[in-house]
């Protein structure tokens, strides 16, 4: 397993966009009433946020960044690194990290560099900069984190349209010598790749139920590791916010953790699945006052596309948590 333990680098505010455009599980088409119901019972998603064509993911993670960095009153200056996650860039050269480094007005001393990654994609982006910063001492640094996967979805296929949605956020991160140490725990299973899956010049297609099983086998041994490797027990960990798959597989999951269910924050119901960008949002969403006023200790799990996983120990105080945006 890919463990990675990181000093000296802390979380000084998360924010998140997300297009004002929403639609109900209730308007499907082709279904019926009492498939609807057992839709929204299993999946946990009544709504999703829907992107018109003319609002990229860059666009999403710029009003982000920009609402946080205005409200951490920060020297742009000073931001050396920017990385950003994303599986639906606006074209496919240049990456959008070297467009959205201009657009905020970042120094061309600030290094910028896409990943592509969905499911896993904040965790990932996380243990990533946090490394850089740790290793480099880059004084600050920003994750911008989002998709627009609503773009790639056939609208007649009923296993992706009730599901996805589409968001973007931003997070600073600042290295400090009084930051709490951080843990990850990485994995990756490439024979998976098929399972969720976009060709070049097709819809997005996704295999339900590989997903499902995938998700309920590799998920709890990774937490578990990774409260491991962080000395901790379930009991020690504040919140546990999970990436918003649905709500039938999270929730085994929390129950196979033994995880109380006030615990483990959920925006599935009105957000639906936003792909990478799902744990900043429920961040934002669920806990913007509890991080702010007090210290959290946090673990992050990211699972799906790839097949990819991995889950975070975080803490979080003094977290600037601005109200999300509506686009």
């Amino acid at each position: 397993m890919a463990v990675i333990q990181i000093q000296n680098v802390r979380i000084s505010g998360i924010s998140a966009a997300i297009p004002n455009n929403r639609t109900s599980n209730r308007e499907l088409k082709n279904l019926s009433e009492e498939s609807i119901d057992l839709l929204i019972q299993t999946t946990g998603i009544s709504s999703r946020r829907i992107a018109p064509i003319t609002l990229s993911t860059a666009d999403m993670c710029l009003a982000a960044a920009e609402k946080l960095l205005n409200e951490l009153k920060w020297n742009r200056d000073e931001i050396e690194i920017l990385i950003l996650v994303t599986q639906t860039p606006n074209q496919p050269i240049p990456g959008s990290s070297m467009l959205l480094q201009e657009q905020l007005g970042l120094p061309k001393s600030c290094m910028a560099m896409d990943l592509n990654q969905g499911c896993a994609g904040y965790v990932y982006g996380l243990s990533t900069i946090m490394s850089l910063m740790s290793g480099s001492k880059l004084k600050k640094g920003l994750l911008l984190v989002g998709d627009t996967i609503t773009h790639l979805l056939d609208e007649m296929d009923q296993s992706t349209v009730p599901i996805f949605s589409d968001a973007g956020t931003a997070t600073a991160l600042e290295f400090t010598v009084d930051a709490s140490d951080a843990v990850f725990n990485l994995q990756t299973d490439g024979k998976g790749y098929e399972a969720i899956q976009q060709k070049r010049g097709q819809a997005m297609r996704m295999n339900g139920h590989e997903v499902f099983h995938f998700g309920l086998k590799e998920v709890v041994p990774n937490v578990l590791r990774t409260l491991e490797v962080g000395n901790m027990a379930v009991e020690e960990i504040d919140h546990f916010i999970f990436h918003q798959a649905n709500l039938l597989l999270n929730e085994s999951i929390r129950k196979k953790l033994k995880i109380p269910s006030e615990k483990v924050p959920y925006t599935l119901n009105e957000f639906g699945n936003t792909s990478c960008a799902t744990i900043p949002l429920t961040i934002v969403k669920s806990l913007g006052r509890e991080v702010l006023a007090d210290e959290k200790t946090c673990l992050l799990s990211g699972f799906g596309v790839g097949l990819s996983w991995g889950s975070g120990i975080v803490r979080l105080s003094d977290c600037i948590c601005p109200e999300l945006i509506e686009m």
